[in-house]
């Protein structure tokens, strides 16, 4: 496992060295089917040099990702990556984007790495190691209620139904005196902030795998706790609802989305 767990590192700061090649730069940039959804060249040269590079190492392992399609192998091993999550973010020139890489063996996710090349913040677990940033390990806020938390959401690209449901969470949320909330535009950043204890938890209403299978790792392995809408577990390879925090206010986040007023 600490063999994958090299190559998800090395693999997270090869794509981080293309977005810094990019970033602030000349980069084609078009959108895809959903009309606020962006694509860069960033984003796929990154994830064909983080698939090229691992491919290298385990040519007969599967990949998951967000820009391309890949042919399916018989083996059990899977990559999931987010080549650069915040794509919006980078494109419009704000420092708030990385790379998210994760190893999922069956089903469960041994190893992952998040990167964050402004800051030079390699976040990355191992199952049953914990979670560390920059080589130092991490641990989830002590937030014991929702009055003492810092929250974290994310809106999908679409202005219906989820969007109309996170601005009711965020009002009900408001209203139970938490400390505020933010919304930084990269989900995978986002759960590494829940991880480090940055923020004391982190909901959105729909996200890929790709989007949260590194941080899933990192969270838990941080000793928070990561569900669906009503803290069930999260299939890793549908688009789900997430919620991430500590054990303490995990309750409190479900019961307030999960308000009808």
């Amino acid at each position: 496992m600490r063999q994958f767990l090299l190559i998800a590192q090395r693999a997270a700061r090869i794509a981080g060295a293309i977005h810094a090649r990019y970033f602030r730069k000349e980069c084609r940039v078009r959108q895809k089917s959903a009309s606020y959804d962006l694509v860069t060249c960033a984003d796929t040269q990154a994830e064909r040099a983080i698939v090229r590079f691992i491919r290298k190492h385990y040519p007969l392992h599967n990949f998951l990702a967000e820009e391309g399609t890949y042919s399916v192998k018989k083996s059990e091993f899977t990559w999931i990556i987010d080549p650069l999550d915040g794509t919006n973010n980078f494109a419009c020139g704000i420092p708030l984007f990385c790379v998210s890489i994760a190893l999922k063996k069956g089903d469960e996710i041994i190893v992952s790495a998040v990167y964050d090349v402004t800051r030079d913040e390699l976040f990355w677990a191992q199952k049953g190691r914990g979670a560390f940033l920059n080589g130092k390990r991490i641990h989830v806020n002590g937030a014991r209620c929702l009055s003492e938390a810092l929250l974290i959401t994310g809106f999908y690209y679409d202005r219906g139904k989820n969007m109309i449901d996170t601005l009711a969470a965020i009002k009900r949320f408001h209203f139970k005196r938490i400390i505020g909330i933010r919304r930084f535009g990269a989900a995978a950043l986002d759960l590494c902030y829940v991880a480090s204890g940055r923020a004391a938890g982190f909901w959105e209403f729909c996200l890929k795998p790709w989007d949260f299978a590194a941080g899933k790792l990192l969270v838990e392995e941080a000793g928070g706790i990561i569900t669906g809408k009503h803290a069930e577990e999260i299939p890793l390879t549908e688009q789900s609802f997430i919620i991430a925090s500590n054990a303490a206010i995990h309750p409190a986040m479900v019961k307030v989305i999960n308000e009808r007023r």
